[in-house]
């Protein structure tokens, strides 16, 4: 079985395409995000809200 879900694919995607455009922010700061990790965790993040299958995140220690 996939490990991520359709929908979280094309969220990921959605995101990754506004990063390259330059208009992805980051919630807090609300600086332009520019690593490619960060802007998948925002995806990720915002597809796990919509209910979409997405393995848990990764606890911080």
């Amino acid at each position: 079985m996939a490990k991520y879900s359709k929908g979280s694919q094309e969220k990921v995607k959605k995101v990754m395409d506004e990063m390259k455009e330059g208009k992805l922010k980051s919630g807090r700061s609300g600086k332009k995000v520019t690593s490619r990790k960060q802007a998948i965790a925002i995806g990720l993040s915002e597809a796990r809200k919509q209910g979409s299958r997405v393995p848990k995140a990764p606890v911080k220690k």
